[in-house]
């Protein structure tokens, strides 16, 4: 009545096979944190200064340059050239070092709705006045109907 007890298995040896699955759940869920963290991260990179911009119909301007350079007024009417304040005896000066004095470098121009129009003209006539021919107002695109 003897029974074998080692029914399935090689006699005196254990015999290992390669395991050939790879495990990928760590890795997808990994991905999937990271993804997460960029799509929250992503709309924090666009601007540092925070602007209420008014609305317009105007439509998207074509995206002709790598790189426009942006400046911004915020309600207490300081100017921004990316992140950086700028008092405004000093912004065309700095655009025209930041750019090389590129007439054809395009600049944006974004300010709170809530400034009064003489300022933001003021600023975009002495960039304009500088000699710089693309500089574009950054609004909102509204969908109110007047």
């Amino acid at each position: 009545m003897g029974a074998n007890l080692n029914s399935g298995k090689t006699q005196g040896r254990q015999s290992y096979r390669p395991m050939a699955e790879i495990n990928v759940t760590p890795f997808v869920d990994v991905m999937l944190v990271l993804l997460v963290v960029f799509m929250v991260a992503a709309p924090l990179l666009t601007a540092g200064v925070p602007i209420d911009l008014p609305d317009s119909k105007a439509k998207a301007l074509q995206e002709e340059d790598n790189k426009p350079l942006e400046v911004s007024l915020d309600k207490e009417g300081k100017i921004y050239v990316g992140d950086t304040e700028v008092k405004q005896v000093r912004l065309v000066s700095l655009l025209a070092s930041l750019t090389n004095n590129d007439p054809d470098r395009r600049i944006y121009i974004r300010a709170d709705e809530d400034l009064d129009y003489g300022e933001v003209m003021g600023i975009l006539g002495a960039i304009n006045g500088a000699g710089f021919k693309k500089v574009a107002l950054i609004s909102n695109s509204s969908t109110k109907t007047p």
